[in-house]
């Protein structure tokens, strides 16, 4: 049995610039972490951060979709769990973008419940780097 996180982010700013901060592995690490991120899909990257007890700190991922500026989409292995991450932006107008995350596949309520506490902090830190 899996679950599917879905949250949904609003910003004002432009979905250009949205879209760099998911896609551009600088700015990608300012707000989540340490990546080798390429926008290309079949591209094999690895997010990286301290590892803790029982964590080497390491996800593995491989790029699915690059539909700029619209939905980004990858894998994401960590701690036996095989999940897919997509990302989509939309538009709202007047300088707000919404920026909806869904993370598929989740199966164990622990991850599912560590994933939702994650993007939350994440996301919140992506406004500051949209602000720069």
């Amino acid at each position: 049995m899996s679950s599917t996180l879905t949250l949904d982010f609003q910003y004002t700013t432009s979905i250009e610039k949205l879209w760099s901060a998911l896609t551009d592995p600088s700015k990608l690490a300012k707000w989540t972490m340490e990546n080798d991120f390429k926008p290309v899909v079949g591209h094999r990257f690895q997010f990286r951060m301290q590892p803790t007890e029982g964590w080497s700190g390491v996800i593995d991922c491989e790029v699915l979709i690059v539909d700029e500026p619209n939905k980004l989409s990858y894998t994401w292995g960590s701690l036996g769990e095989n999940n897919t991450v997509t990302w989509t932006l939309q538009d709202q107008g007047d300088g707000k973008v919404n920026l909806h995350l869904e993370q598929a596949g989740i199966t164990n309520p622990q991850a599912l419940g560590g994933a939702k506490y994650g993007w939350t902090n994440m996301c919140g830190q992506l406004n500051k780097v949209l602000d720069q």
